[in-house]
């Protein structure tokens, strides 16, 4: 009898080492397959949200990486970035294999407004904007996005169970991988009669649905923002740039003015300086 005591002693001590294994991840524990929660990791805020019905694995990895394994029913949210958040030029790339319902998407929170925001490139096989109020488009970063607007009623919200719009940019040709510069769709947002607020936590997020699939995505921040600020109501309707002259041409897709920018106005011929908004023109 000491010796089987003794033997399971030891058993009990190699499985907990075992297990000190997978600091960085987010194992089967429970109840509750995917942990909620949110912290620093590597330099980046990282943010759990899953339902108890969600099965799977969420990883920390290198720098801004995060992977992300997931399958049963209700919604899980996860993703790496910044906290707060706000206008800036947001690089990912990574893989994105979903099988059913879910968004890839530069997610985030603002409060005073309180406001749930998608910028969303690519997604699975339901459509996010069904049920939506379309607004009108956005054009940033070699894409068009449509916007639309849809209120959430006593749903879940960094502030509890609240009611509260919903801001979706959805690129209407999918990528996975490339440059989202916030800024861009916050003066969009504006320019259609949506209010900006304070910005809270923001991430380059994996959302699933009552689905399954695999996601691994590293995120990273670029040089541009876009916006210059975080303006509390809608934007100036100027027609015109209003950034400096400075050396150098813009290629196509590239911006060439908007308020708060600094760089190139002119535009590698043939393309046009042509303004989408007050914070952004684009050589088209």
């Amino acid at each position: 009898m000491a010796y089987k005591s003794l033997l399971f002693l030891a058993l009990v001590a190699v499985t907990a080492a075992a297990l000190d294994v997978f600091d960085n991840s987010t194992q089967v524990r429970g109840k509750r397959s995917i942990p909620n929660g949110e912290g620093t990791n590597n330099g980046y805020f990282y943010s759990i949200y899953s339902d108890t019905t969600v099965t799977g694995t969420y990883t920390n990895g290198a720098g801004g990486e995060y992977t992300l394994t997931w399958g049963g029913s209700g919604d899980v949210v996860v993703g790496k970035g910044w906290n707060p958040g706000g206008p800036m030029s947001v690089e990912y790339s990574g893989t994105y294999a979903p099988d059913g319902n879910s968004y890839l998407s530069v997610y985030g929170w603002m409060t005073s407004p309180l406001v749930e925001y998608y910028i969303t490139d690519s997604f699975g096989t339901y459509n996010p904007s069904t049920g939506g109020t379309h607004l009108g488009t956005c054009t940033s970063d070699g894409g068009v996005y449509d916007i639309y607007t849809q209120t959430r009623t006593n749903a879940p919200s960094i502030q509890g169970t609240a009611t509260f719009q919903q801001y979706w940019s959805i690129r209407q040709t999918h990528r996975v991988g490339g440059t989202v510069t916030t800024g861009n769709h916050y003066a969009c947002w504006e320019s259609v009669g949506l209010p900006l607020g304070t910005y809270n936590y923001m991430i380059l997020a994996t959302e699933g649905y009552s689905s399954s699939g695999t996601s691994t995505i590293t995120v990273g921040q670029g040089s541009g923002t876009g916006s210059s600020s975080a303006p509390s109501g809608p934007s100036s309707t100027s027609t015109t740039p209003t950034s400096s002259p400075t050396g150098g041409t813009v290629a196509e897709w590239g911006q060439c003015g908007g308020i708060g920018y600094s760089g190139p106005t002119a535009c590698a011929p043939p393309f046009t300086c042509t303004v989408a908004n007050a914070y952004y023109s684009q050589c088209l």
